[in-house]
């Protein structure tokens, strides 16, 4: 990893116009000037967990009268409301193991006949394949070998931010304090058994709640040096903390546009080429100036469900970001929750089962088949 830190303490020392500019380098020699996003419906399995993150506001408390488990019924009903408006992608998002934690939620599982989340989230990933033509993309935290396993033949991407390397921000007063599933160690090992059961996987950082900039250096260093030895990276999300009325952070700091410029930059000049670096626009009004820094991806946007992790911060119109990437010198297009790469070449990166539905959706070059944006609006 000494050429990947290297190339970082490089970067934070260039002034960000010079940082930037070598990121647009990078990203057109790649790239080019397409810049894409999935067309997703977001289903959030579970809003229970047994962490409890400084920054979170989508976790409920088991007492708390929001928390819950969707059932099949209401699984299968935002699932079709989203295949209704053109969504190829549906992303399972969920509290961590919150039966390992709390009676109230092994209850609720046991109602639906299970005795564990990662089981019933399976089971709900075939419903979607048989149900509909949707693919589904796993969110689902920290996993097992044996749970990764399990989920493969039935999810075509998964995913999990690696958030940071920063084993400071576990202690007491700190956002990951008795967070078990944040200690990083943990998220690493679920990184590597990702590569290793070849999945193609979506990981990132959080920035602002409290790491340093040489801790945003080693986090994506962690992630090249995953994806050298597995190359099943797909694409690494920089997210920008946010302040809610209802967190521990409420009065935390959130983080400037340089900072995320800045990290943008970084981790498109630290990451291989083919590694897309997405940001999300929902979370900033000058989120066209992500382009200018590297990225090439604006991930899921939905015109079914709400941001439920960033719920006070609405999805960007299609058609109005399609015309100010155009304004900006870029073409939007759609793609799948599965990049081109893991579609076109003969890899082993698809369960064999999966991959029909996949290529179903595709076009001849990977991205996704229907792509007349006003037919969205």
């Amino acid at each position: 990893m000494t050429d990947i830190a290297k190339i970082g303490r490089e970067t934070l020392r260039m002034p960000l116009a010079e940082a930037m500019q070598q990121a647009r380098e990078i990203r057109h020699a790649r790239w080019g000037r397409t810049v894409t996003y999935s067309r997703k419906v977001f289903v959030p399995l579970t809003n229970m967990c047994r962490d409890t993150c400084g920054y979170c506001t989508f976790v409920k408390h088991p007492d708390h009268p929001d928390a819950s488990i969707m059932d099949p019924e209401a699984v299968l009903r935002v699932a079709k409301q989203g295949e209704a408006r053109g969504c190829k992608e549906l992303l399972f998002s969920l509290g961590e193991k919150p039966e390992l934690r709390y009676e109230k939620a092994r209850a609720a599982l046991a109602r639906l006949g299970y005795a564990r989340m990662s089981d019933y989230l399976a089971d709900m990933c075939a419903l979607v394949l048989r149900e509909t033509g949707l693919l589904p993309h796993v969110n689902a935290g920290t996993l097992s070998d044996e749970e990764i396993a399990m989920l493969r033949p039935v999810a075509a991407s998964m995913g999990m931010m690696l958030e940071t390397v920063s084993r400071r921000l576990t202690r007491p007063g700190m956002p990951h304090h008795a967070c078990p599933d944040k200690v990083p160690v943990q998220r690493l090992r679920t990184l590597e058994r990702a590569g290793a059961h070849k999945v193609p996987f979506t990981t990132g950082l959080l920035i602002g709640i409290g790491e340093t900039w040489q801790e945003r250096i080693e986090a994506l260093a962690a992630i090249e040096a995953a994806h050298r030895r597995h190359g099943h990276i797909q694409e690494v999300i920089i997210q920008n903390f946010q302040r809610k009325p209802d967190i521990e952070m409420a009065a935390h700091p959130e983080p400037s546009l340089d900072d995320m410029l800045r990290t943008i930059a970084a981790a498109r000049i630290i990451l291989s080429p083919e590694i897309s670096v997405q940001a999300p626009p929902n979370l900033s009004a000058r989120h066209i100036d992500y382009l200018g820094a590297g990225i090439n991806d604006w991930g899921g946007l939905s015109p079914v469900t709400i941001d439920f992790i960033n719920p006070q911060h609405a999805w960007p119109a299609v058609e109005t970001l399609s015309k100010n990437c155009s304004a900006a010198g870029y073409v939007l297009k759609e793609r799948l929750t599965v990049y081109p790469r893991f579609i076109r070449e003969n890899n082993d990166f698809l369960d064999s089962g999966l991959r029909g539905s996949v290529t179903r959706l595709a076009r001849e070059d990977g991205l996704a088949g229907s792509q007349t944006i006003e037919a969205y609006a």
